[in-house]
C-alpha cells in the first residue's frame, strides 16, 4: 500500500494527536487581534481567541503564507508516495490556491480536494479518508468519495454580527440596513462552497426553529449532528437538548467554532452541520 500524507489547514479541527498518528499535516491560518498576530491552534486556542475578542475591536484573519506550505511540501516529497491536499472552501478562502501554488513550486504532484466547507465537515472528510486509505482504497477512489461527502453536507449558521458579514461582502448594505431597522435574524447556509442567505426571520427563536426544521427533514439519513458555537456554550447545550427530544438516538457533538467564523459572524453565533448518508 502506498504511503499517503494529508495536507490541510487549521479550520479542519482535527485533534493534533490523531493528526500526528495518521500523517495529517495542519498548516495554521493567521489570526490578528489588535496589533498581534497568532498562528491558529498553535499560539492561541479558539476559546482564548474569543476571550481576547471581547476586549479588541480590531480582529481579523488571513490564509497561511505560501512559504509555510512550500517548506512542508519540500519535506513531504521525500517521505511519501502520494499527497492529498484538502482545505476549507475555496469560495471563502485563498488557502487552497496558495497550497497548490506551493506544491507546484516544490515540483510535487498532489491530489487536491475542495471540502466546500470547514470545521466539522472538513474534519469528517479527512477522518473518513484516512479510514478508506487503511482499507486499501486508492487516492483516486478516496477523492471521489470525499467529493460525494461534500455534496451531502448540510451546514446552517445563525450569525450575531451583521456588521462583520457586511464588511466581508457576504451581506449587502441594503440587507444590513433592513436587518437593523426590522431587527431581522439571518439563517445562512453553505451552498456549493459559498455562504448564502437562506432565510430572514424576525426573532432568534423562530430562526433557530427553522434551522431545526432543516435538521428534522434529514432525520433518518444521518447518524450525527455537530452543534457549533462562537463562545455561546449555553445556547449550544440548549440546542443539544432540543435535538435529543427530537431524536434520542441521534449522536450529537458540541464544538467551539473556528475563530474565523467568529470574526465574520460575531461572538455568540451558533450553527448546525451534518452529513447525509
Amino acid at each position: 500500500m502506498k504511503s499517503v500524507a494529508w495536507v490541510t489547514d487549521s479550520t479542519c479541527t482535527v485533534d493534533p494527536i490523531y493528526a500526528k498518528e495518521n500523517h495529517i499535516y495542519i498548516v495554521p491560518l493567521r489570526l490578528m487581534i489588535g496589533e498581534e498576530c497568532y498562528r491558529e491552534t498553535i499560539d492561541i486556542t479558539a476559546d482564548e481567541f474569543y476571550e481576547k475578542m471581547k476586549t479588541h475591536e480590531k480582529v481579523g484573519s488571513s490564509q497561511p503564507p505560501i512559504g509555510e506550505f512550500l517548506e512542508l511540501y519540500e519535506n513531504l516529497k521525500q517521505n511519501y508516495d502520494e499527497i492529498i491536499a484538502i482545505h476549507c472552501s475555496s469560495e471563502l478562502s485563498g488557502t487552497m490556491n496558495t497550497s497548490l501554488q506551493a506544491a507546484e513550486m516544490a515540483e510535487i504532484e498532489v491530489t487536491s480536494i475542495d471540502s466546500k466547507a470547514g470545521a466539522f465537515p472538513l474534519r469528517e472528510m479527512i477522518m473518513k479518508g484516512v479510514q478508506w486509505h487503511k482499507m486499501g482504497q486508492s487516492v483516486h477512489e478516496i477523492k471521489e468519495k470525499i467529493e460525494q461527502m461534500a455534496h451531502n453536507v448540510a451546514f446552517y449558521v445563525i450569525p450575531t454580527s451583521m456588521q462583520q458579514l457586511h464588511r466581508s461582502g457576504r451581506v449587502s448594505g441594503t440587507q444590513l440596513l433592513v436587518s437593523q431597522l426590522l431587527r431581522i435574524h439571518l439563517l445562512l447556509k453553505f451552498d456549493k462552497g459559498k455562504v448564502i442567505v437562506e432565510d430572514k426571520i424576525r426573532t432568534f427563536k423562530k430562526t433557530k426553529q427553522r434551522m431545526m426544521d432543516h435538521l428534522k427533514s434529514d432525520i433518518g439519513r444521518i447518524k450525527e449532528v455537530c452543534i457549533m458555537h462562537a463562545n455561546n456554550l449555553d445556547e449550544a447545550k440548549e440546542i443539544e437538548q432540543e435535538i435529543s427530544i427530537m431524536d434520542p438516538a441521534l449522536k450529537t457533538e458540541i464544538m467551539t467554532f473556528i475563530p474565523v467564523v467568529g470574526i465574520l459572524a460575531g461572538e455568540g453565533t451558533v450553527a448546525l452541520s451534518w452529513i447525509r448518508n
